[in-house]
């Protein structure tokens, strides 16, 4: 996962709640889960249409 290790991690993770929050860590997440659930939707509807197209 990108040359992360578990040290990284948790030192990102300190950084984003300084400068967030923890009221705010939620909001953040969620926003984030909507972004990245309408993204694979996206994906998923535009390859059918794709298939189709080299079927013809």
């Amino acid at each position: 996962m990108f040359g992360l290790g578990l040290p990284e991690l948790v030192i990102i993770l300190v950084i984003i709640v300084v400068l967030f929050g923890a009221s705010r860590l939620p909001q953040i997440g969620e926003g984030l889960g909507k972004g990245i659930k309408n993204f694979r939707k996206a994906v998923k509807e535009e390859e059918p249409e794709e298939k189709k197209e080299v079927e013809k």
